[in-house]
C-alpha cells in the first residue's frame, strides 16, 4: 500500500504535466479527464486517490470490478471498464461502472446490450480501436470502426460516445504521435457520420498521456504514474 503523501505527490505531477500539455496546444485542462488506472491496486490506494482529490477511476479486469466497486463507491467519482471484455464476463458490470471503454466486437456490443438492458440500465461506451495493427493489440481495424459505432449506436443500452485506442508500444515518439494524429481525425469522421457533436477520445497513459493530449485525446488512463508499479 502506497503511503499517502507519495501517492498525492504522484498525482499532483501527473496533473501538473496535463496542464502544461494542454496548455501547450491552446487547450485548458479541464479538457482532459485523467482515469486512474488502479489495476491490481487495493482499494486502500484508491480510496488515497480519492481524498487527493482524483475522481475517475479505471480496471481492466471485470473480476476486479466485480469485486472492488461494491466496497468502493464515494461520492462523484466515475467508475471506467477499460479492459479487454469478454462476453462471459459483462455479467459482473452492471450497476458496477460509469463507462465502458472497450467495444470491439457485435457480439461485445450485443452481450453488454442484453446485461444492461435486463437491468434496465443504459451505459456509455466506446469502440475500441487497433490503430497501430500490432498484432498483440485488442480492436478493430480503423476501416470497421464505423460500423461499429454504427452498430452500438442503434441499440437501446448502449449510448455509443465516442473511439478508444492504445498506443504503439514502441519508443519512436513520432509513431506514436502519428497514430494518436490518426486516432483523432478516424474520432472526428465517425462523430459526423453518426451525428455524435462532442466525441469521446480515450487514449495515452502513463508513457505517452502528454503527446495524447497535444493530438486531442479527451481522456487519458494513467495506472503507473500514479499507483507505481503493480505487483504481478
Amino acid at each position: 500500500m502506497m503511503s499517502n503523501t507519495t501517492l498525492k505527490t504522484r498525482l499532483d505531477q501527473v496533473l501538473d504535466q496535463v496542464a502544461q500539455a494542454a496548455h501547450r496546444t491552446g487547450r485548458a485542462a479541464d479538457e482532459i479527464t485523467l482515469i486512474g488506472v488502479s489495476k491490481r491496486k487495493p482499494v486502500e490506494d484508491m480510496q488515497t486517490a480519492y481524498a487527493a482529490g482524483l475522481r475517475h477511476f479505471g480496471e481492466n479486469r471485470a473480476q476486479e470490478v466485480r469485486d472492488k466497486f461494491p466496497g468502493f463507491d464515494p461520492e462523484g467519482i466515475t467508475r471506467h471498464f477499460i479492459g479487454h471484455l469478454q462476453s462471459n464476463k459483462v455479467k459482473y458490470l452492471p450497476g458496477r461502472v460509469d463507462i465502458i471503454h472497450t467495444i470491439d466486437s457485435t457480439r461485445i456490443a450485443d452481450a453488454v446490450n442484453q446485461r444492461f438492458g435486463a437491468q434496465e440500465l443504459k451505459i456509455p461506451c466506446l469502440v475500441e480501436v487497433n490503430i497501430s495493427g500490432e498484432s498483440n493489440k485488442e480492436g478493430v481495424e480503423p476501416t470497421q470502426a464505423l460500423d461499429l459505432a454504427s452498430y452500438c449506436a442503434e441499440l437501446p443500452n448502449l449510448e455509443f460516445s465516442g473511439l478508444m485506442t492504445i498506443g504503439p508500444l514502441t519508443a519512436d515518439r513520432d509513431r506514436i504521435r502519428q497514430a494518436f494524429q490518426e486516432m483523432k481525425l478516424l474520432t472526428d469522421q465517425i462523430a459526423h457520420r453518426v451525428g455524435l457533436l462532442q466525441p469521446l477520445l480515450s487514449m495515452g497513459m502513463s508513457g505517452d498521456f502528454e503527446i495524447a493530449i497535444e493530438e486531442g485525446a479527451t481522456h487519458i488512463r494513467v495506472g503507473t504514474a500514479i499507483f507505481g508499479a503493480r505487483e504481478y
